[in-house]
């Protein structure tokens, strides 16, 4: 829980790095918001709870996906390509400083290499 509203907080934040578990956290927090207002829905017998559901976490979705490009070191137009990018969303992060920012995993280690130099 505490990263999707980490997700929540940075909510339209498209620069920097989402680590996996960030990403993958906020995906089943997701998934279990929306079927969970679904059921409401379908028991009320209305719509609108899910659509203003879906409406309010559309940009943070996005933003946290193009963070997850950005943390394997592509671009966030790679949300674009659905297989492609599922397997990117998969993979672990490039390990050190990429160009869109520090590592979000290893953070005490970039610390230790900067006070080496």
């Amino acid at each position: 829980m505490k990263y999707y509203l980490e997700v929540l907080k940075k909510y339209a934040v498209f620069n920097g790095r989402a680590r996996r578990k960030e990403y993958w956290m906020f995906t089943l927090f997701h998934l279990i918001f929306y079927y969970f207002l679904i059921f409401v829905d379908v028991y009320l017998e209305t719509v609108f709870l899910n659509t203003i559901y879906i409406l309010a976490v559309l940009i943070p979705s996005i933003s946290v996906g193009v963070r997850r490009m950005h943390d394997v070191g592509k671009s966030g137009w790679y949300l674009l390509i659905p297989i492609y990018s599922f397997i990117l969303a998969c993979t672990e992060g490039d390990y050190g400083q990429n160009k869109y920012g520090s590592d979000p995993k290893n953070t005490n280690l970039e610390i230790n290499e900067i006070g080496q130099e």
